[in-house]
């Protein structure tokens, strides 16, 4: 089970995030402190894979931003962990065409939709771009 998502910038700064589990925010800092410390430590040889405390964390790289994700150590395939974040980059390129930090910063509200589309209580649900853009498309039109 994923117990969290984090998106966060090449300067440690935290773009998105979202838990599956509940922490309290004191916890939430601390974890993501040493969590982005140790993945922004590691060089581009080192594995993408480690563990943490009781998590498996499992993170990826893309221009600017860390993609950072925590599961249970035994319960999740770590290849199909980044699988979904490529898939969830694809989707957030797909919607803000050419995504970049700022897309992000900017409108965080559609991040956090595509993301809920995607992943529901820690389970990954939906993969396919179009069934994820579908009713962010629908929002969309009805907004204007």
């Amino acid at each position: 089970m994923i117990k969290f998502i984090l998106m966060v910038n090449k300067q440690g700064q935290t773009r998105l995030s979202s838990y599956y589990e509940w922490l309290s925010i004191e916890e939430r800092s601390a974890l993501e402190a040493e969590i982005i410390r140790k993945c922004l430590g590691r060089t581009e040889r080192q594995c993408s894979f480690m563990e943490y405390r009781n998590y498996r964390i499992i993170y990826r790289r893309y221009a600017s931003l860390f993609f950072i994700v925590g599961v249970d150590q035994s319960e999740e395939n770590e290849l199909g962990i980044l699988e979904l974040i490529h898939a969830l980059v694809e989707t957030l390129d797909k919607y803000f065409e050419q995504v970049c930090e700022l897309d992000i910063m900017f409108n965080l509200e559609k991040a956090h939709f595509i993301l809920d589309e995607m992943v529901m209580n820690g389970a990954i649900v939906e993969t396919s771009k179009s069934s994820i853009l579908q009713p962010i498309a629908l929002l969309d039109k009805n907004s204007r």
